[in-house]
């Protein structure tokens, strides 16, 4: 099954518009997966990781519910069929 990324709309321009992209293979990780995604979309990779391949400040990831920041980062397990959200931080005071 493809895994499935979910994109904000600020982020769709740099995808052709779409909110919503399936990667082909099984990527295991996190890392593998955005590998896929930059394949098909390499504009978003410097929106999401920074110059040291790392998880921007300002941008969350999430396979399922769960935030990589709180799991394994980059090298979190990606199921089959799984979803990946791509959210902006928020922050408030």
């Amino acid at each position: 099954m493809p895994v499935t990324f979910r994109i904000p709309s600020y982020l769709a321009a740099f995808a052709d518009g779409q909110s919503e992209i399936a990667v082909s293979g099984s990527p295991r990780t996190v890392r593998e997966a955005l590998e896929a995604l930059w394949r098909l979309h390499a504009g978003l990779r410097d929106r999401v990781v920074d110059e040291q391949g790392e998880v921007r400040q300002h941008i969350n990831i999430f396979v399922g519910k769960d935030a990589i920041r709180f799991a394994d980062g980059l090298a979190t397990a990606v199921p089959d069929g799984a979803e990946i959200m791509i959210v902006p931080a928020v922050s408030g005071g």
